[in-house]
């Protein structure tokens, strides 16, 4: 028995969308790139839920000498670090090939690098991704948003009166009553 398809993978080029939206690079600046990194994640952790995506948000090393390693946040996102020389990049490339048969054999309805990195992004639909620019993906990520909202509201009915919706007539026989006259 085959699994339902994923509604999409999607690689995010953390690096890349935190030096592009203005909210992350201002974090960046006056908290630290560890603080812009976590607003990043939290961001991406609400989106890829509310729309089932399978997010994967690549960090490069960053000139750390470590070994690369995964982080899972929840069941649709993770953290990828890379390891070190190896950019996201290259990383996000050697995935795109890697799921490039699972997207063929329809295990995935589709695969979306979001980064605005103009060479990645014809190497990427090379390989049959979409692409997203940081600035499209901000876009969506602030429909989201909105959309979520619209659903938490609790649904307002408007306060009317049973007694602005009877007829006149039908006033008038109710206040008859109440006041005995019949």
């Amino acid at each position: 028995m085959s699994c339902p398809p994923v509604p999409a993978v999607l690689l995010v080029d953390g690096y890349n969308i935190i030096g592009a939206w203005r909210c992350l690079k201002k974090t960046r600046d006056t908290a630290g790139l560890e603080a812009a990194r976590r607003e990043l994640v939290e961001t991406m952790t609400s989106y890829s839920s509310f729309q089932g995506y399978e997010t994967k948000i690549v960090f490069d090393a960053h000139y750390q000498n470590t070994a690369s390693n995964q982080e899972v946040i929840t069941e649709l996102l993770s953290i990828h670090y890379t390891d070190f020389g190896q950019t996201a990049d290259s990383y996000i490339e050697k995935t795109c090939a890697s799921l490039r048969y699972e997207f063929l054999q329809s295990r995935m309805a589709r695969l979306i690098v979001a980064t605005s990195d103009r060479a990645q992004q014809l190497t990427v639909q090379g390989y049959g991704a979409e692409w997203l620019s940081a600035e499209q993906l901000c876009g969506e990520v602030k429909t989201t948003i909105c959309l979520v909202k619209q659903r938490a509201k609790p649904r307002q009915h408007s306060p009317r009166r049973l007694a602005s919706s009877i007829d006149p007539k039908a006033k008038q026989k109710l206040a008859e009553l109440r006041m005995g006259l019949k």
